[in-house]
C-alpha cells in the first residue's frame, strides 16, 4: 500500500448479511473449485449467494467477519481446535436446499476438506477470504489478513486456511502461512492447499 492510506477494517454484524454473501458469491464464481461445484456458470450465480449465507451466518454466529469499510472485501474466521463448534444445527437440510440438484458435490467438498482439517491444536480458521473482482489487487485482502494476524499473534493463536489455487497459496506463502502436508484433492477436480501460520512474537 506505498503511497495509499491502508483500508480501514471494521467488524460484520447481521446488517452487511446480504451484501457480504453477493460479495462472496462474485469472488468465488470463477474459482476452479467453484466450477467443480457447479459447472454451469449461470447455476452458479443464481446457487452462491445462498450458499455463501451458510458460511457468513456460521462466522457471525460463532466466530469473526470482519470487511473493509466499503463492503467490498471480508474475511470469515471460525474457531478451530477440540472445542470448536460445529456445523449449526440444521446445516445438511440447509444446505440441500440452498444447493439442491448439486448437493452431493457440496457435501463431497466439505468432506475433503474436514479430513484434512486439524484438531487438536487451538487455531483460528480463515475460512474465507474474497474481495470483489472490481477491487482486486488493490491491497484489500492484505489489510484484512494483517488485521487478524495482528490480534493472532499478539494472542499467541496460529492460523490454518485452504487455498483455492497455486495463485492465493502464493499470497498466503507471503503472509507468513506455510504448507500443510499435500494438497486436497477433489475427486476428478482440482487441488486445493491447506495451510498454516505459527504466531509471530510481536
Amino acid at each position: 500500500m506505498s503511497g495509499r492510506q491502508r483500508p480501514a477494517v471494521l467488524t460484520a454484524d447481521a446488517a452487511d448479511l446480504d451484501m457480504l454473501c453477493a460479495v462472496i458469491a462474485s469472488a468465488f464464481h470463477d474459482l476452479a473449485p467453484s466450477r467443480w461445484l457447479i459447472a454451469d456458470p449461470v447455476a452458479r450465480r443464481k446457487v452462491f449467494p445462498g450458499y455463501f449465507r451458510l458460511y457468513v451466518e456460521q462466522a457471525l454466529a460463532t466466530g469473526l467477519v470482519q470487511c473493509t469499510a466499503d463492503r467490498t472485501a471480508a474475511a470469515l474466521w471460525l474457531p478451530g481446535g477440540p472445542a470448536a463448534p460445529g456445523p449449526a444445527p440444521g446445516y445438511a437440510a440447509r444446505l440441500a436446499a440452498a444447493t439442491s440438484p448439486w448437493t452431493g458435490r457440496f457435501v463431497c467438498f466439505d468432506g475433503a476438506l474436514e479430513a484434512r482439517h486439524p484438531v487438536g491444536i487451538v487455531h483460528s480458521h480463515l475460512a474465507i477470504l474474497a474481495v470483489r473482482p472490481d477491487r482486486q489487487r488493490h491491497g484489500l485482502g492484505t489489510a484484512l489478513l494483517r488485521a487478524r494476524h495482528q490480534v493472532l499473534d499478539s494472542d499467541g493463536v496460529p492460523g490454518y486456511l485452504e487455498a483455492s489455487d497455486w495463485a492465493t497459496r502464493r499470497l498466503y506463502l507471503r503472509h507468513g502461512y506455510d504448507d500443510l502436508g499435500p494438497p486436497i484433492q477433489l475427486p476428478g477436480g482440482p487441488a486445493m492447499y491447506p495451510m498454516w501460520r505459527e504466531p509471530r512474537s510481536p
